[in-house]
């Protein structure tokens, strides 16, 4: 087991590591400073305010006596924020100069205290309030440009003070995540705990928790002071638990990827009185499988009409689109559109089954000899196809070459009926010949 001591040796240089991406300086982000509105005898009322405030984010604590508030903005909302780990310099959060999208940027105020929960409750078992977090807290969440990158912060500043230093960063380079059925998962997760903190060594928790359609449910919770995991681990769940002391890499790793996984999860990390916490989205996009009943279709003429259906099975989310086409002997494609879709059905692994029927009215189109018949599914994982030969027979458009066959084979019947006609005759000519001679 890894001493204490070395639990964040290296957090530092995986954080530098994690942004040698980054800009050369680091921004001045536009935020949004959200709290609470007090109520009468200082009581809350649950409303809230919203500020616009503007964060100048630095590595060191040299001032930058350039800062100046635009007028739009209350020069008490302009705060300077020491990031030594240079994790907010990020290249996703410093858009260039005139850019219209920018970074998403929330602050609010926060309030130290002590958790309850059972992985969580060894960071504080002395029950003592340290001087350290007498102070201002703030906790600060942004959203990198493109979904980048996710990152949340806890920043401490001295009361009547504008300068916050991060003292807990939690980071996700995996905001949207996508993956295939069976595969294996890695939503990831770091922090780094500022090294001139008093709660730097203290202690840590990380959890993770799943959530969906307002349901949840915890996948993992481990207390790094103890070195034990909660007893509600889900399975298929783990942590690269070397990386996790060594480097802050708190990543939760899921071997087999499977449909009930989509959703969002939550990764927090605990210190002694504080928390942060990222959120990711993961979706499992699996394609649909694609056959066409009967597989072999039976031999068409003309105004005679024909039923076939395709099915698409094992895909998930929800929906597909299907669409179908043939294509002529001509090599021209139609799009047909007189078919009809079930409603879907859900399998046992939870993935979706959905099936099209298509009527085929031979008189209706002109095919020719028939053609290719293709069924397309489009779908979030990919657009499959399958096709099927359709052949029409006794078509009242021959083609030029169908016209010369026929024209040559009359020829040859002709011929052929000639000559029979020829041997008959000569046959009874011959005939009636001798019976002249014998009579004679």
């Amino acid at each position: 087991m890894t001493e204490l001591s070395t639990i964040y040796k290296l957090s530092l240089i995986a954080v530098t590591c994690f942004i040698q991406a980054c800009s050369s300086s680091c921004p001045v982000l536009e935020c949004w400073f959200v709290q609470e509105k007090a109520g009468r005898g200082g009581g809350l009322t649950g409303a809230t305010t919203q500020e616009k405030s503007l964060l100048h984010i630095r590595t060191d604590g040299q001032n930058d006596e350039s800062q100046r508030a635009p007028k739009d903005i209350n020069p008490e909302r302009v705060y300077s924020v020491i990031d030594p780990a240079g994790t907010l310099c990020h290249r996703s959060l410093n858009p260039p100069r005139g850019s219209v999208t920018k970074p998403q940027c929330e602050i609010n105020p926060f309030l130290p205290q002590p958790s309850s929960l059972d992985w969580v409750s060894s960071l504080t078992e002395s029950g003592l309030s340290p001087v350290y977090l007498q102070a201002e807290w703030f906790s600060s969440a942004f959203q990198g440009l493109n979904e980048q990158l996710g990152i949340s912060t806890i920043t401490r500043s001295p009361t009547g003070s504008k300068e916050h230093s991060v003292i807990l960063s939690v980071t996700t380079k995996t905001v949207s995540v996508k993956s295939r059925l069976g595969e294996p998962v890695q939503l990831d997760c770091g922090f780094w705990i500022n090294p001139s903190s008093p709660l730097y060594g203290a202690g840590f928790a990380v959890e993770w928790r799943y959530q969906f359609r307002g349901r949840g449910r915890l996948i993992l919770a481990y207390d790094g002071k103890t070195d034990r995991l909660a007893d509600t681990q889900e399975e298929g769940a783990t942590l690269d638990f070397d990386a996790l002391h060594e480097k802050g890499n708190a990543s939760l790793l899921l071997q087999e990827a499977k449909v009930l996984h989509s959703g969002t999860y939550i990764c927090t990390v605990y210190l002694p009185h504080l928390l942060a916490q990222v959120a990711l989205d993961l979706e499992i996009e699996e394609p649909p499988s694609l056959s066409i009943h009967p597989s072999t279709l039976p031999l068409a003429v003309p105004g005679q009409t024909i039923n076939v259906q395709c099915e698409a099975s094992g895909f998930a989310p929800l929906p597909v689109e299907f669409s179908w086409e043939i294509k002529g002997a001509d090599g021209k494609s139609k799009t047909l559109d007189s078919f009809s879709v079930t409603g879907h059905r859900q399998a046992w692994d939870r993935t979706f089954s959905q099936t099209s029927r298509l009527e085929i009215d031979t008189s209706k189109l002109d095919l020719g000899r028939g053609g290719e018949l293709t069924c397309v599914a489009a779908h979030a994982g990919g657009t499959r196809r399958t096709s099927v030969t359709l052949n029409v027979i006794g078509f009242s458009s021959p083609s030029i070459e169908d016209s010369m066959a026929m024209v040559g084979v009359a020829l040859v019947l002709y011929g052929l009926i000639k000559f029979v006609s020829w041997t008959f005759t000569s046959s009874g000519s011959a005939e009636a010949d001798k019976q002249d001679k014998k009579e004679k």
